[in-house]
């Protein structure tokens, strides 16, 4: 998608919304490829603006490594 059209405020909203659906889980939503991509092209975006955001936590709920 080109997100360059897309004010900061759209963007942040847009990535709020992946968030948000992401915690509810929806169809599995989190576990698609297709939703981390999309939220990735925002990040990308949002960072080549210089936008400052809390980056979507997806290990939610998975044991942490056995290093760390």
């Amino acid at each position: 998608m080109e997100f360059q059209a897309f004010t900061n405020e759209g963007l942040t909203m847009m990535y709020e919304g992946v968030r948000a659906l992401g915690r509810t889980a929806v169809n599995h939503v989190r576990e698609t490829p297709e939703w981390k991509r999309y939220a990735a092209e925002l990040e990308t975006e949002m960072l080549r603006r210089g936008m400052f955001f809390d980056v979507i936590d997806w290990s939610d709920g998975q044991a942490p490594l056995p290093f760390e």
